[in-house]
């Protein structure tokens, strides 16, 4: 069971789902099957798109080499396995932008040049934007690196360095 995009209610100030925010990002992904353990539980970053290998996986047939995306059949069999994506990546239209990487959020919005960044591990409703603050520089110009690898490898061309020149930097 999963569901598609929540709604932001009011949250942040939107009403909508087209947003980065975790309110309208994070969806249920629930799955039962074979070798599954009723109530078990995993934070590991998923796609909505591991539906269709977890489903094949249950059914056991073998993943196409086409298909990216995994099954997270793996992650309820091994409490203590890692994800399988290090960086989870979002964009809509060419409005919105967004990469989460070891613990923060870096939301970007093209159109408006408007940057974001939040502290997701510490701050999981997202209150506390970062992106002003100096010490965090170092930060931006790495998830904005992390953003581009991201963009590069899903075909993504919406030209970001031209937008924010001032992210481009020397990264880790």
């Amino acid at each position: 069971f999963t569901a598609d995009h929540g709604l932001a209610v009011g949250q942040h100030g939107l009403m909508g789902k087209q947003n980065m925010y975790d309110h309208s990002l994070r969806v249920p992904f629930i799955v039962v099957g074979p070798g599954v353990k009723a109530g078990a539980k995993r934070d590991a970053p998923v796609y909505l798109q591991d539906v269709m290998a977890t489903t094949l996986d249950l059914a056991g047939v073998k993943k196409p080499e086409q298909v990216y995306f995994h099954s997270v059949l793996p992650l309820l069999k091994q409490p203590r396995r890692a994800g399988f994506y290090p960086q989870i990546y979002g964009a809509y239209l060419d409005r919105q932008r967004a990469v989460v990487h070891e613990g923060y959020k870096l939301i970007l919005y093209p159109t408006s040049k408007t940057v974001r960044l939040y502290h997701v591990a510490r701050d999981p409703h997202e209150m506390k934007d970062l992106a002003a603050d100096p010490a965090q520089r170092r930060r931006l110009q790495t998830l904005f690196a992390v953003l581009l690898g991201e963009q590069q490898a899903l075909g993504d061309s919406l030209d970001l360095k031209a937008v924010y020149p001032s992210l481009i930097g020397a990264g880790k």
